[in-house]
């Protein structure tokens, strides 16, 4: 009887001593991150700084420090938030970072949103290499935004046609709209050249567009406006061009 009731206890101090090793495991994993991910989102939302010293590497650091102070030039009273988000499948962990607020760009007063997806690899606190997964920005003015859906997928197959839709929540009548997108090339993305859209008339739902993937793997940036009445809507998007269907979830 004494055996049994050793062996019972053991069980029990077993059945929850190793949930609380996984629960460890796990998030001794995540404190890296986690840690630069709060350090990050500090930096960011100080008003008095546009320095990343000491998050990463001087060969990232000019680059990024570049495209922060002009991001900032234009919309300096937003929020940056950001946070640990799913790892890839080969360990990677990847930052959810999101901005949101007012802003005012080239005369007009705009509410925007905007978020993406990276996958660092952090060595001693700073980040040594990064890798854009996804991205996509919605400015829209006017004294009430005009509420639209963005409705483009993350990843597609290399010479798959895919929707492109840029969605008008509401109805809006008889009111004339016009709209138009381009892809955007590697170079207008990296220095955050704002170039024309061609504009075209279009019905009251939206701007719908089908497009093609390239032949090869990599990804495609689309740039999208929308003129309507009371203001208007511009839009950003990256999608990743995969050659297998396995690729298209793995991140």
């Amino acid at each position: 009887m004494r055996r049994r009731f050793e062996l019972t206890v053991i069980a029990a101090i077993s059945a929850v001593v190793l949930p609380f090793q996984a629960w460890a495991q796990g998030n001794a994993a995540l404190a890296p991150i986690q840690a630069y991910s709060d350090r990050l989102e500090i930096v960011l939302n100080d008003s008095g700084s546009s320095d990343l010293t000491g998050l990463v590497v001087p060969d990232l650091q000019q680059v990024l420090d570049q495209r922060y102070s002009r991001f900032r030039e234009d919309f300096p009273e937003v929020t940056w938030r950001v946070e640990p988000a799913e790892p890839l499948a080969d360990g990677r962990p990847t930052l959810l970072i999101t901005v949101s607020g007012e802003a005012r760009s080239e005369g007009l007063d705009y509410l925007l949103e905007a978020r993406e997806r990276i996958a660092v690899r952090l060595e001693a606190g700073q980040m040594q290499e990064q890798e854009l997964l996804e991205q996509q920005s919605l400015l829209r003015s006017g004294e009430r935004p005009l509420p639209v859906t963005l409705d483009i997928p993350d990843s597609v197959l290399t010479g798959s046609r895919y929707d492109v839709d840029l969605i008008v929540n509401e109805p809006l009548g008889k009111a004339l709209v016009a709209g138009g997108l381009i892809d955007l090339t590697e170079s207008q993305v990296l220095t955050q050249s704002r170039p024309n859209l061609p504009l075209e008339p279009l019905g009251g739902g939206g701007l719908f567009k089908t497009v093609q993937a390239p032949q090869v793997p990599g990804s495609q940036t689309w740039a999208l406006m929308l003129v309507h009445p009371d203001g208007v809507v511009t839009a950003t998007k990256r999608v990743r061009v995969v050659n297998s269907r396995s690729a298209l979830s793995s991140s």
